[in-house]
């Protein structure tokens, strides 16, 4: 929502999306203010526990299944197998949108791993698109005045004006941007700890394909999984970055990740954010 730095100060109920890379901090930011009696709603915890939930056990399932003792033992129903995400923990979400490549290396091939894609998608919309709900359960239900929407780092490759529309009408967007050392670190961080990623179809097609000639591969087995999320990174990270400016011009405000690194409190976060209205 568009608003005045006093109209937000004096408001009683403060609503806030926090968007931006990963890595720029904003969980970090979410954590300090879960702490001081704002509501917290993790969009990567609310994808992984209730709308990719079975699918996540699924996958778990049949990898369970290829060790004959544990697949005795499920089609007996002698033990259980359950999802333990918590907000710090999103290794299962993680794991089931998985890497692209040689399966000998933990890759998926091609159409398994856009199907998990598009589901992942689907399931980051319909979590956005429950923000409304929580911010009523959040008050009516659990006492909390003010309410901290953490989005993604995936948000801005949404392609459909009606999620951005309804957030923008119900909180304030705030983006979070690196500048371009902040940009150089994410990226070689990435680089040393690469992990599944989600990629807009026709984003992920163009740079396969451009991956394949590079390397000289002709079969989307034969690629290294680590190599290709290393490779495809600042690709990414670069396609983001006008993607995400373009949201906080339309639909909100915009502060310096070095601003948000040095937020320590509520009060240094609304102080933040006003800044960012004036």
């Amino acid at each position: 929502m568009r608003t005045s730095a006093q109209a937000f100060l004096d408001s009683p109920n403060k609503r806030v999306t926090l968007l931006g890379m990963s890595g720029v901090g904003k969980t970090r930011l979410a954590n300090i203010m879960r702490d001081e009696n704002w509501f917290h709603y993790s969009v990567d915890y609310r994808i992984g526990t209730r709308y990719l939930d079975e699918p996540i056990l699924d996958n778990i399932k049949l990898q369970a299944n290829q060790v004959p003792f544990l697949r005795e033992l499920l089609r007996t129903d002698s033990i259980y197998i359950g999802n333990n995400i918590t907000f710090d923990n999103l290794k299962p979400l993680s794991s089931f949108l998985g890497m692209l490549g040689n399966p000998e290396q933990g890759g998926l091939p091609l159409p398994e791993f856009k199907r998990r894609q598009q589901l992942h998608l689907d399931a980051e919309v319909a979590a956005m698109l429950d923000v409304p709900s929580f911010v009523e359960k959040a008050r009516t239900i659990y006492g909390y005045n003010n309410f901290l929407n953490d989005a993604s780092g995936s948000f801005c490759e949404i392609d459909d004006a009606k999620v951005f529309e309804q957030l923008a009408e119900q909180t304030v967007f705030i983006y979070i941007e690196a500048d371009s050392s902040d940009q150089e670190f994410l990226i070689e961080r990435a680089a040393r700890d690469p992990k599944p990623l989600y990629y807009r179809e026709p984003f992920l097609d163009e740079q396969l394909q451009a991956y394949q000639q590079e390397k000289n591969i002709s079969y989307v087995t034969q690629i290294d999984p680590s190599d290709f999320v290393t490779w495809v990174f600042p690709k990414l990270f670069r396609s983001r970055v006008p993607r995400y400016k373009a949201l906080a011009e339309q639909y909100g405000y915009t502060v310096s990740a070095r601003d948000a690194l040095a937020v320590e409190t509520a009060d240094e976060f609304v102080e933040l954010i006003t800044k960012a209205l004036d």
